[in-house]
């Protein structure tokens, strides 16, 4: 249930905006009406061996924090092993992506501050990433060459809950 008042609201995550995608993980926006302006909240959950999105860097402020389940988070072509409660800060530039592991879901939150206009991406080539399914088909700074060669994600009404 969606409560609304005055600009300020509350949405349990049961009914947020969810998303869905073959390639990538089940996510849930948080935002009503239109984007917010300052900052991106979005909760993702990863099946094990899907990556949250593809394998990038912003020149904006991200942070992450895994709920439930395991991940391994690729960063600057390197891996860690991230379980409940790890918490992952990535200034700009810092490029990124989490892949589901382990046996079950993992829950991520992930909170981004956003720049307007100037709010750039650059999606590079890796190998690390092409070995988890995260690289782009060609580096670029255009969000949609970096996802063409996926179909986008599907709105679900509800997504099955308890979310696995």
């Amino acid at each position: 249930m969606i409560q609304e008042q005055a600009g300020w609201f509350v949405v349990n995550v049961k009914d947020a905006k969810w998303r869905s995608s073959d390639t990538f993980c089940k996510g849930a926006n948080f935002e009503i009406d239109g984007r917010f302006p300052d900052v991106g909240i979005n909760l993702m959950v990863l099946s094990p061996g899907k990556p949250n999105c593809r394998y990038h860097r912003e020149n904006a402020q991200e942070d992450f924090l895994v709920l439930s389940g395991r991940c391994t988070l690729l960063v600057n072509d390197e891996e860690k092993e991230l379980g409940p409660w790890d918490f992952v800060h990535c200034p700009p530039g810092v490029s990124h992506v989490f892949v589901g592991a382990g046996t079950g879901p993992c829950a991520l939150l992930a909170i981004g501050h956003r720049r307007g206009e100037q709010h750039r991406y650059w999606y590079p080539k890796s190998e690390l990433a092409r070995r988890h399914g995260a690289e782009v088909p060609e580096s670029t700074d255009q969000i949609p060459v970096a996802y063409a060669d996926v179909a986008p994600p599907v709105e679900l009404v509800r997504p099955e809950w308890p979310l696995d």
